[in-house]
């Protein structure tokens, strides 16, 4: 089914924030946020709690106004229309469908309530598109929270918003069920092809659905792009931490070269593809992912080029199956992560003496005056 078929042409554009700002007495949550969401897309504002991410969803609904700044949505200035005005909807975690009413009249509702008689075939599609048709007649108490969750969000559709906000939607389903859903509600939104805005504190799940991210901070964007572009190329510390996981080495340039880096870290000479630094003199961060570093017995074992760090001993090895991971400790005292895919090598166990290795284009450099720690042990367990 065709978004045209469930949706109809619906006339939309970007949705864009220009100079957002929201103030509670002398505390900012949203501070001078610009950004322009382009129509059609799946887009994730992530971060810890506190951030300033359900605020800024809350201004762009309606439901908060702006201290300062302006919301459009497409060419119109929609900063001071009524919830009720702008062409938005948005799915909250708590689902809040009517439980007197059977699930076919949860979904018409909004069509009802708008004067429109015939909702018939509206609502069937609908329910056909979330794959639901089959249980017009229950009441949402016969429903599973995924089920319930797709109610909710054919509720949402049916009214044709030219945006979809969507605040933390998968919060209260558990594990296996919301990786389930996250693959569900990217497919509906590819079908609809409408702009959806998803809240969330889960990395997994913003990197897993969404062509966009936007990391917040302290009511900032720290950093803006593809989840790939974000996991392979942070531009900070905060954001190195905070999606997924970062080893992080102090280190200090040596010499730039034929765009490459050399490093000194823990008394060794590490190299950095110049392209993936931040800063390229002084002190600089170098950070490199644990599925991308491997660990040796011994230097010889080490392919040629590679940056490789000696002197480590393993502190702790876990077994989880696609891969086995090791946390080694350096002879400086600094820890690092490395997740080894099993393909039949041989497991060290802890206190074996090993060396750790990786290409060096799999590293990247960051300015090196920042908090190493930053985003490392920030709350994910509550939506700001």
């Amino acid at each position: 089914m065709s978004s045209n078929d469930v949706l109809g042409q619906t006339q939309g554009g970007d949705l864009r924030l220009a100079g957002l700002t929201k103030r509670y007495g002398s505390f900012t949550a949203v501070d001078n946020l610009s950004l322009t969401i382009p129509q059609g897309s799946f887009f994730a504002l992530l971060g810890a709690s506190g951030c300033g991410k359900t605020t800024t969803l809350r201004m762009i609904s309606g439901l908060e106004d702006p201290t300062m700044g302006q919301i459009f949505l497409g060419e119109k200035e929609v900063t001071d229309l009524k919830p009720y005005r702008r062409p938005v909807n948005t799915v909250f975690q708590n689902y809040a469908l009517f439980p007197h009413l059977d699930i076919f009249e949860n979904v018409a509702f909004g069509l009802r309530r708008r004067g429109v008689k015939d909702v018939k075939t509206s609502v069937t599609d609908m329910l056909d598109l979330v794959e639901l048709g089959h249980l017009a007649k229950r009441k949402p108490t016969q429903l599973s929270g995924g089920q319930q969750q797709r109610i909710a969000l054919a509720r949402a559709l049916i009214n044709q918003p030219q945006v979809l906000l969507l605040d933390e939607p998968l919060g209260a389903l558990d594990l296996k069920l919301r990786r389930q859903m996250q693959i569900e509600l990217k497919r509906i939104q590819t079908e609809v092809g409408l702009t959806f805005v998803h809240v969330t504190h889960d990395q997994e799940e913003a990197m897993t659905m969404a062509d966009t991210i936007a990391v917040m901070n302290h009511g900032r964007i720290e950093q803006l792009g593809s989840p790939a572009e974000l996991y392979e190329n942070p531009q900070t510390t905060f954001v190195a931490n905070f999606l997924g996981q970062s080893n992080l080495i102090p280190a200090v340039v040596e010499d730039e070269s034929d765009g490459v880096l050399t490093v000194s870290a823990h008394g060794q000479s590490l190299k950095l593809d110049t392209k993936r630094c931040r800063s390229t003199t002084g002190k600089v961060i170098l950070g490199v992912r644990p599925e991308k570093v491997q660990v040796a017995k011994t230097a010889d074992e080490v392919p040629a080029g590679f940056n490789s760090l000696t002197g480590g001993t393993v502190v702790d090895t876990s077994f989880i199956g696609v891969s086995t991971q090791y946390l080694i400790k350096l002879a400086s005292g600094e820890e690092l992560s490395v997740f080894e895919q099993n393909t039949g090598k041989e497991i060290q166990r802890p206190g074996a003496e090993v060396v750790v290795y990786w290409d060096p284009s799999q590293g990247f450099g960051l300015d090196g005056t920042q908090d190493i720690e930053a985003g490392a042990a920030v709350d994910e367990e509550a939506a700001a």
